[in-house]
């Protein structure tokens, strides 16, 4: 039993450590006496007592307080000593007291728990930057600053600065290398930051087109080892070529760069191989080109790719491939979400509110922007096509129209219908183009609207009005926001002279598209009609504010500033359209009509002969520049522009005794009489001709004198008794018609009135005035010259007044159609194959 103990309960793991020495109760000594009466005596300031302890050093230990004094204790027992004041202050008696905080403070000392009465801390030991290392890191960030600073330039299209700070970070990344050699860390050398600089500075050679340059970088960079994916750049390099048009080495660098990226990188070598195609056809092989573009077909079909393929097969003739690539062009997939997506709920707020948010956002637009371009690229190989895949070009279109609306491009197919009855107008085939347009009076109302304004259109252009009236109506009605129906309703009314209404028609048209420049030219000119200038000339002003270079527009402002007596501003708005087209004819001889009306004689002969170079056929370009020259007395030089106005009017005398006369009054009488020979042979009865015969042959003194009188006096009085036969038979007719009137008011007993037409107020009206009466005054101060009874001599060349202006009045002043630029439009054009297919 010795050996079995009985379970006791568990000691307590927590106990002891409230036990404690009552030698350090630091409470209790107020009571203590022993403690009390050490104090009061000598007993507690005696010196301190010596004593050795194993381990510790022969002499007093010392004691730190809170306060930094140091107090010595010691005791034959190691306990500290008590009762020792120093600076005034009872230092803590025991451990169990936190040490350094006491009840009264020290003598002379203030409460400081945070140490700021010992000043601010010591400054910072400032960086050294005259290290090698601190060198090197400056540079580094130098060079990185040099390299976003030229891309930001470039972004911003200053692409010479943008050189210029490339290669100043090349220069300072150099400087950086030989720097870290000097060092003895070229091991260290920022690879990165090379490859960097090297790359900017070739694209910056490549924007600023120095191709020489821009390769030898590159060549740097892919010659390097040391740089991992550095054969990428071959691309870069393939595209230069291309742009020299090195095909040759255009199509090297592309395959090398192909054979360096791997499989990982499909997208890459799929963009790659379109290069590789594009420039094949720039070199004319069409064979080649279609085996990339059909293995990207293969592979990852796309839009651009599906429309060279077109292209290739179409070059090439073959017709049942042209009908495969189109089938797979309509089939690619755009990867865009239906736009049924974006119309808003009634039930779900929050959805609502998202939809909302997402509708015209970036995402959004490059999504319409993507279907845009597909839409282009169908209709474009539809066009092209069409007319190849079968004998008939109309069966073709059909084959494309079923196609189509099969696909998901169904709402191409209306419009592949009109293009059908415009390349019917091409062909000069109205017929079908209006019968293919009016099959569409059935169908919904955007398509409707399209058809009937290019009928609308058809018809104006055929002056049959009424037609043209009734199909705008019929576009209008369809579709009453179609800027181009009301245009082409107003220019209806326009030849209707109602000018009013066709100005409300143009400005609805105008409240519905703001840009439709058709519509405000065509306000500007009913403006001019209305004689309202003013209004006319804000119209023309905001026109050229949109259409900057439009030498029409130019014109008519130049034109309006005529009608409100202004030459300064019409003749520098004809510079204006002078520089824009420079061989224009009729503004070159405006521009001269304008200077002789200012009385710069020297100007207007210079713009007039201007005028004269670009189109010779202008009789009254010829006319002002042969009085010119006889003013100037410079007959010789006149005479072949009045042999010119012969050939140009061969039934018109004037300008052939014109031509005698310019011989007879430069001396050359020989060729004066021969010329007026020739005029009598073609008109024998001419008074004129036989006078300055009789005269020529008189002063000459040859036989043919007599004859020529006895002519002249023939013509003379067959001419006398002409004129006697039909006065007498105005006079016979108005007596009559006097008679018949006073016999008809005396039975009636009232007076008939006289009814006098209004005047016409348009521009093209008073310009075609203003140019007969100018005309007028020109063709009497020429006749003057050779055919007045006096000799030429004696006629003075101050009367000459060569003032001009055209009888046609002002250029361009037909109103536009609005279904004009959706014509022109239409066409594919030949450089399509250029636009579309540069190397990206």
């Amino acid at each position: 039993m010795e050996h079995v103990h009985l379970a006791v309960e568990e000691d307590d793991l927590y106990s002891g450590y409230n036990d404690y020495n009552p030698t350090f109760d630091s409470e209790e000594l107020e009571n203590d006496v022993g403690f009390q009466q050490a104090v009061r005596t000598s007993h507690g300031r005696r010196p301190p007592m010596t004593a050795k302890f194993p381990g510790t050093p022969i002499g007093p230990r010392s004691l730190a307080s809170s306060f930094g004094a140091r107090l010595h204790m010691a005791s034959s027992m190691g306990r500290p000593m008590t009762g020792a004041v120093q600076d005034g202050s009872a230092r803590p008696m025991t451990a169990v007291k936190a040490a350094g905080y006491t009840s009264s403070l020290s003598r002379g000392s203030a409460f400081d728990p945070l140490g700021q009465s010992r000043g601010p801390a010591p400054a910072l030991e400032a960086k050294n930057e005259d290290t090698p290392e601190e060198k090197i890191k400056i540079l580094e960030k130098k060079v990185n600053d040099l390299i976003e600073e030229s891309c930001m330039a470039q972004s911003m299209g200053a692409l010479q600065v943008a050189l210029e700070k490339a290669k100043e970070a090349g220069r300072k990344e150099r400087a950086l290398v030989r720097q870290r050699e000097q060092s003895g860390s070229a091991d260290h050398i920022n690879l990165d930051l090379t490859y960097s600089v090297l790359l900017n500075l070739a694209n910056q050679y490549t924007n600023n087109e120095m191709y020489p340059e821009a390769l030898n970088s590159y060549q740097i960079i892919v010659k390097n080892k040391m740089f991992s994916n550095a054969g990428r750049l071959k691309v870069n390099m393939a595209n230069i070529y291309f742009k020299q048009k090195n095909y040759p080495k255009a199509i090297k660098f592309y395959r090398m760069a192909l054979d360096q990226i791997t499989n990982a990188h499909k997208e890459m070598r799929i963009k790659i191989m379109q290069n590789i195609g594009v420039v094949f056809i720039c070199m004319g092989q069409y064979t080649d080109a279609i085996t990339s573009f059909e293995h990207i077909m293969s592979e990852s079909p796309n839009i651009k790719t599906g429309f060279n393929l077109i292209l290739c097969y179409y070059a090439i003739g073959d017709r049942e491939r042209m009908k495969k690539a189109f089938q797979k062009l309509i089939s690619v997939p755009l990867g865009i979400d239906d736009e049924d997506k974006y119309i808003p709920s009634n039930e779900d707020t929050s959805s609502n509110m998202v939809i909302e948010a997402i509708k015209n956002d970036k995402l959004h637009q490059m999504e319409r922007d993507l279907k845009t371009l597909a839409e282009k690229y169908i209709m474009t190989a539809a066009k092209l096509i069409a007319p190849a895949i079968e004998t008939l070009f109309a069966t073709g279109f059909d084959w494309c129209v079923d196609m189509v609306k099969s696909s998901q491009y169904v709402e191409l197919a209306n419009d592949l219908e009109i293009n059908k009855a415009i390349t019917y107008l091409r062909q000069k085939d109205f017929k079908q183009a209006v019968e293919t347009l009016k099959a569409f009076e059935k169908k919904d109302s955007r398509v409707k609207s399209a058809a009937a304004t290019n009928l609308s259109f058809l018809y104006f252009l055929e002056k049959d009005y009424d037609q043209a009236d009734r199909y705008a109506d019929l576009a209008m009605n369809a579709d009453r926001y179609n800027p181009a129906a009301l245009i082409n309703k107003g220019n209806t009314v326009f030849v209707k002279q109602d000018y009013e209404k066709a100005a409300e028609f143009y400005k609805e048209a105008l409240r519905n598209d703001s840009s439709c420049t058709e519509g405000l030219y065509n306000l500007g000119l009913t403006y001019q009609r209305l004689n309202r200038l003013e209004e006319a000339l804000d119209c023309f002003l905001k026109l050229h504010a949109i259409l900057r270079n439009s030498s029409q527009v130019m014109y008519q402002l130049a034109s309006l500033y005529e009608l409100l007596e202004n030459p300064e501003q019409a003749i520098e708005w004809l510079m204006q359209v002078i520089s824009v087209t420079p061989t224009d004819a009729q503004a070159l001889a405006k521009l001269g009509e304008l200077h002789d009306g200012e009385g710069d004689k020297s100007q207007a002969f210079q713009y007039y002969y201007e005028s004269f170079r670009y189109f010779p056929s202008n009789i009254h370009v010829i006319e002002w520049l042969g009085a010119y020259y006889i003013e100037t007395q410079f007959c010789e030089k006149a005479i072949q522009y009045f042999e010119r106005a012969t050939l140009i009017q061969p039934t018109q005398v004037k300008w052939q005794l014109m031509v005698a006369s310019c011989y007879r009054r430069s001396g050359n009488s020989q060729k004066a009489l021969e010329t007026y020979k020739e005029i009598h042979r073609k008109f024998p009865e001419n008074v004129e001709c036989l006078r300055f015969l009789v005269r020529l042959c008189t002063d000459m003194q040859l036989k043919e004198a007599q004859d020529y009188a006895t002519k002249l006096k023939k013509v003379e009085k067959m001419k006398e008794i002409r004129e006697q036969r039909i006065k007498s038979g105005r006079e016979g007719s108005a007596r009559s018609r006097r008679e018949g009137r006073e016999s008809s008011a005396g039975s009636a007993g009232i007076s008939t009135p006289v009814l006098i037409s209004p005047k016409k107020s348009s521009v093209m009206d008073s310009g075609r005035s203003s140019s007969s009466t100018k005309g007028e005054r020109l063709s009497a101060k020429m006749r003057s010259l050779p055919g007045s009874n006096e000799p030429y001599e004696a006629s003075s060349p101050k009367e000459l007044d060569a003032s001009y202006v055209d009888p046609l009045g002002p250029q361009m002043d037909r109103p536009k159609t609005g279904v004009k630029k959706r014509v022109e439009d239409d066409d594919f054009a030949d450089e399509e194959l250029g636009d579309d297919l540069l190397p990206e």
